[in-house]
């Protein structure tokens, strides 16, 4: 009987610990403060997202690390690599937004694994 609680104690042990821990990287942060705040949405394949930031009036330059940050976070907990390939403008040879509003939607798809 002894023996029987002692498995059941480590097995429960053993998975609640594991649970705990994703937890908490799932609130990773950025080491220091982003300048603007980014918020992702998944697209119908869930590798697709979309990355909505309030720029302000700041161009792609100045909202880059608060857009890429959001991406690798997500890729990397999701898919166990932080790479993105990012929406490019064919005019402009680098990131492809659209303008919402205040917004500045840019598109990526996780690409590991």
């Amino acid at each position: 009987m002894i023996r029987l609680l002692l498995i059941i104690s480590l097995v429960l042990g053993t998975a609640s610990c594991s649970r705990l821990s994703r937890d908490k990287s799932r609130n990773a942060s950025s080491e220091r403060a982003l300048p603007f705040k980014a918020k992702l949405s998944k697209g119908e394949d869930k590798r697709d997202i979309a990355i909505a930031v309030v720029n302000k009036g700041a161009g792609v330059e100045e909202v880059r690390e608060s857009v890429r940050f959001e991406a690798t976070k997500y890729c990397l907990l999701n898919y166990g690599g932080s790479d993105a390939e990012w929406q490019i403008s064919p005019v402009s040879d680098d990131w492809a937004f659209t303008q919402d509003g205040d917004k500045l939607v840019f598109n990526a798809r996780c690409i590991a694994r």
